[in-house]
């Protein structure tokens, strides 16, 4: 029992002292990369799964 304590105590230590935490700038800065990132990421994998689509349509003769 008294390792979980020293655990739990040596965590909340280091969460306080030692752990460099953004600015509220920064982290809206990278928050804003992240979520156009993101958007890249899904419009290329939408455009990827549409030529792939329109691709085995035309080979199958399933679609218009």
């Amino acid at each position: 029992m008294d390792n979980i304590r020293l655990y739990i105590k040596e965590s909340i230590h280091e969460l306080l002292n030692n752990v460099t935490w953004p600015t509220w700038g920064e982290l809206i800065s990278h928050t804003r990369i992240v979520l156009v990132a993101t958007a890249i990421f899904a419009l290329v994998t939408f455009l990827m799964d549409s030529v792939a689509n329109k691709a085995l349509s035309l080979i199958y003769g399933l679609g218009s």
